[in-house]
């Protein structure tokens, strides 16, 4: 699944290429994309939109219009490409945006796990997706105090509490995995009992971590790639997710891969202890 990085690069590569581009038409081809409002709605107000500018909050894709926001979010396996209209189409394309140029940006997406969402621009804010999301990891508002009372009741472990997204928004399974271990800080333990020196390591690192990433250009896992197929770096740079029974960077214990909360996590027994 794309994760805060991945969705930064996908915005940032698409604000070189559409900006400015006007919608004449849209081609649903899957309705169970189209969240809000219904799909005949949905079509008739985003015609004509201009996409002004494009800006991302947590894993969502914020496209700015004359009028609305377009909140498009890519779940597991969602990707924007910008085709020419006299390109075939992939059967895996479910939702085109046809603009004034003869240009497509086509909405791929081979699970069908996204989701488009089209508000009205006063209202986006208050909007349930994005009102219930938690601080960005670059927020001033970020800090051990801020931690420490969202925590203090959290009986899961920290790698879960990490995914939590009215939290700390844009941490996924693999960058939790980073933190952690950069942090050394066992996911099995539970966030509540975390220290305020381990909670400004986890913004510390949680910090470090994406902007690394994001410069990177995001991470390449499977079948993930960003719009336009350009291939994150990152994962180059992984530390222990991924990495079962490799040494680990720091001790040479080899690296072990558990289940927390249902989701794959890989930590170093010696480095990150109870």
């Amino acid at each position: 699944m794309p994760e805060l990085p991945e969705v930064e690069t996908v915005k940032e590569v698409l604000k070189t290429k559409i900006l400015n581009k006007k919608i004449v038409d849209v081609k649903i081809f899957y309705e169970k994309t189209i969240e809000y409002p219904k799909v005949d709605e949905f079509k008739s107000k985003i015609i004509n939109q201009q996409i002004v500018n494009i800006h991302r909050r947590g894993k969502w894709l914020m496209f700015e219009l004359n009028d609305y926001y377009l909140l498009s979010h890519l779940r597991m396996e969602g990707k924007y490409n910008i085709k020419k209209t006299t390109e075939a189409l992939d059967k895996h394309e479910h939702v085109v945006f046809v603009f004034d140029d003869k240009e497509e940006l086509r909405y791929r997406d081979t699970r069908k796990f996204g989701k488009m969402n089209l508000v009205i621009k006063k209202e986006i804010y208050d909007f349930p997706v994005l009102k219930k999301l938690g601080l960005e990891p670059d927020d001033d508002n970020l800090t051990v105090d801020y931690l420490k009372s969202k925590y203090k009741k959290k009986n899961l472990p920290i790698k879960s509490v990490l995914l939590d997204q009215q939290i700390i928004v844009g941490i996924g399974n693999i960058y939790a995995d980073e933190i952690l271990f950069l942090s050394k800080i066992n996911p099995l333990k539970q966030a509540k009992k975390l220290t305020k020196q381990q909670l400004q390591l986890i913004i510390d690192n949680t910090r470090g971590v994406l902007k690394r990433a994001i410069k990177a250009g995001g991470t390449t896992i499977r079948s993930y790639t960003s719009s336009e197929g350009v291939h994150g770096r990152f994962q180059q740079e992984l530390l222990v997710h991924g990495k079962e029974n490799e040494p680990c960077p720091q001790c040479n214990t080899p690296i072990i891969k558990i289940k927390v909360g249902g989701r794959g996590t890989y930590y170093c027994k010696n480095c990150q202890k109870m």
